[in-house]
C-alpha cells in the first residue's frame, strides 16, 4: 500500500517503514507524526485519488532526528564592476519514518 502526501509545499509517494526528508515540521526525536493532506492512496489496481484529499484518510509515521541540510552556496558576481557576494544556507529538515496509512 502506499500514499501520496503533501507536506511543506511538496508532494511525497510514500508506503509503510519508508524513511523521508521533508522540510521542518515541530516536533522532538521519537514523537509521533500524522499527515491529514493524503492526496491519493491505495494498493495495486485500488488506488482512490482525492478531490482535492481523500476523505478520512492520514499517514502517521515517527521522527527520527530533526537536523540541517547540506550547505548551498550563493554568490553574486557582476563582472568588471568589483562586486562579489559569497552567503551559506542550510535548511532545516526532519527525517521521518512512516509507520502507518489509513483509509
Amino acid at each position: 500500500m502506499f500514499a501520496v502526501i503533501q507536506t511543506g509545499g511538496k508532494q511525497y509517494k510514500v508506503a509503510k517503514d519508508d524513511i523521508i526528508i521533508i522540510e521542518k515540521l515541530d516536533g522532538e526525536a521519537g514523537g509521533k507524526i500524522t499527515f491529514d493532506d493524503v492526496l491519493m492512496h491505495g494498493a495495486g489496481s485500488d488506488v482512490k485519488v482525492g478531490a482535492p484529499l481523500v476523505k478520512g484518510a492520514s499517514v502517521t509515521g515517527e521522527v527520527l532526528e530533526q537536523r540541517k541540510g547540506d550547505k548551498v552556496i550563493v554568490f553574486k558576481k557582476k563582472r568588471r564592476q568589483n562586486y562579489r557576494r559569497k552567503q551559506g544556507h542550510r535548511q532545516f529538515e526532519t527525517v521521518v519514518r512512516i509507520t502507518g496509512i489509513k483509509g
